[in-house]
């Protein structure tokens, strides 16, 4: 039986240490965390985890449009703590509660306030 759960978000990454290393500053963790197979990084989160992959990587795989978003209860700090982290932000904060941003490789992201 399929379960109703997500288990990982894979993300296709170029440089599997800078983007490890990337998200885990957006997200407050410790940096430098180990690569598995030399291509893979999973980023540890409350509930779904990210998986960071360099072997699928290809400028045509990359997230056109967000995929996931990241939950926060401040859209207002969130979109400082962008700005402060040189997020590339593709929009302005939208109905009050919620921006879209790019990574370093162009993959499209959301951070929600929920």
């Amino acid at each position: 039986m399929i379960k109703d759960e997500i288990g990982v978000i894979f993300i296709p990454v170029s440089d599997i240490e800078r983007s490890r290393d990337w998200y885990s500053v957006l997200v407050g963790k410790p940096q430098g965390g180990e690569i598995l197979f030399g291509h893979l990084y999973v980023l540890p989160l409350k509930g779904t985890n990210i998986v960071l992959d360099s072997k699928i990587y290809s400028k045509n795989a990359i997230y056109q449009i967000p995929a996931f978003h990241f939950n926060t209860d401040d859209i207002e700090e969130a979109f400082k703590v962008c700005e402060k982290l040189r997020v590339e932000l593709i929009s302005p904060i939208l109905n009050d509660h919620y921006f879209n941003c790019k990574d370093p490789d162009g993959n499209q992201f959301m951070i929600c306030q929920c």
